[in-house]
């Protein structure tokens, strides 16, 4: 299947690891991919902020970018979601847009990807992948075939981290404390490695605890099925 890479410009600017990974595991499962040089923001952060004209503007760039792709994947549930979800009411259409894990799991029949990480992980499910997208137990099961991962439980798994993108600035004092929250429980756990499909997400969490010096460290999914060694 020929596949499109939707990157995201948060991971684009900050996380390019995760792209290479993602296209690691894509293409080690047979499909082939290409990478559409006029992708941008999909609009989220302007549309959760007020500006819905500036975000469709995006919409309409971003689909005229991606126009054509048999399947868009991105290592981002949020902007995933945000495409499937309300690009309908932007621009009135939305693109063949995949998070990794649902495209995997549900549209490929795969969840053994060939991948080891010989570590302790806990997986916290982001907002938009369980309750937007809801990818159900694809990301756990694809974890699940890992070899030699420790897949550990997390209390509360599903409660947020508090980050929400402009959220944790606009509301600081409540995020933070939704934070210390999922961090504890994250210690509890006794995980050496804090995993979800967001960086976003991630990169709240792993800001906690890093001033902390907790110790845990943050590995988007997809870099962990990249992983091998």
């Amino acid at each position: 299947m020929r596949v499109a890479l939707f990157i995201t410009c948060l991971n684009d600017t900050f996380f390019p690891a995760t792209g290479r990974a993602t296209v690691e595991v894509l293409e080690r499962v047979g499909c082939t991919v290409s990478f559409p040089r006029e992708q941008t923001c999909c609009g989220q952060m302007h549309l959760n902020t007020g500006y819905p004209a500036e975000a469709a503007r995006l919409a309409r760039r971003q689909l005229r970018a991606l126009a054509g792709a048999e399947a868009i994947v991105t290592p981002s549930a949020s902007c995933a979601a945000t495409m499937r979800e309300h690009y309908p009411e932007l621009v009135g259409e939305a693109p063949p847009v995949h998070d990794l894990c649902s495209f995997l799991v549900s549209e490929l029949g795969v969840e053994d990807v060939g991948a080891r990480f010989p570590h302790s992980v806990a997986y916290h499910p982001t907002c938009h992948s369980l309750r937007s997208l809801q990818l159900g137990d694809a990301p756990s099961r694809l974890l699940g075939k890992v070899r030699e991962i420790d897949l550990l439980e997390l209390a509360e798994a599903d409660s947020c981290c508090g980050f929400g993108g402009t959220f944790a600035v606009k509301n600081a004092d409540v995020s933070t404390a939704m934070l210390t929250d999922k961090i504890g429980h994250l210690l509890n756990s006794g995980a050496e490695v804090c995993t979800a499909v967001d960086n976003s997400c991630l990169m709240h969490i792993g800001g906690g605890l890093r001033r902390l010096r907790a110790g845990v460290r943050t590995v988007h999914l997809a870099e962990i099925l990249a992983a091998q060694g």
